[in-house]
């Protein structure tokens, strides 16, 4: 017996559904349909750490933030970001051809070096970006020696140094 199959695409939605839910419940990713009841998708944004000789400084890509949606705290040496995008459902019917931004609650969090002064941590939101420096306490430093040229002319059994 054959059987017509008419629409080979028919299916795709439910089996999308069935694909997100089991890669959402695997790699803890939540529903990654926004539309759909409980989405909380995670999510963290970009960061690069940069190091000079007196600052560490951390550049994370936060658009459409404002400071006060953002919080930024310094615990037991370790920085922690955290914030939430919410995904806005108007009460007018709209009907989504492409959802490709992230939703939902992130937490980022970065182990701090010993030689960082996290007393004078500056922190500033500007199109977009981030910026949290913080500057290296003066003992963690490089500091150059200047070598001099006096010292022992002989070194212990009599013999002169090369």
């Amino acid at each position: 017996m054959i059987t017509r199959w008419n629409d080979p695409f028919r299916d795709l939605p439910t089996f999308q559904k069935q694909m997100n839910r089991l890669l959402g419940e695997k790699f803890g990713f939540g529903s990654l349909v926004p539309e759909e009841e409980g989405f909380a998708a995670t999510w963290t944004p970009p960061v690069d750490v940069e190091e000079t000789k007196d600052h560490l400084t951390f550049l994370f890509e936060v658009p459409g933030f404002k400071n006060e949606e953002l919080k930024l705290n310094v615990e037991n040496g370790v920085l922690i970001l955290e914030g939430e995008r919410k995904f806005d459902k108007e009460t007018t019917e709209k009907s989504y051809h492409r959802v490709e931004r992230s939703y939902g609650r992130f937490y980022r969090s970065f182990a701090l070096p010993v030689n960082v002064d996290v007393s004078h941590i500056n922190a500033n939101l500007t199109d977009g970006v981030l910026r949290i420096e913080l500057p290296k306490k003066e003992e963690a430093k490089p500091k150059s020696i200047q070598i001099g040229t006096t010292g022992p002319k002989s070194l212990g059994s009599g013999r002169k140094a090369a």
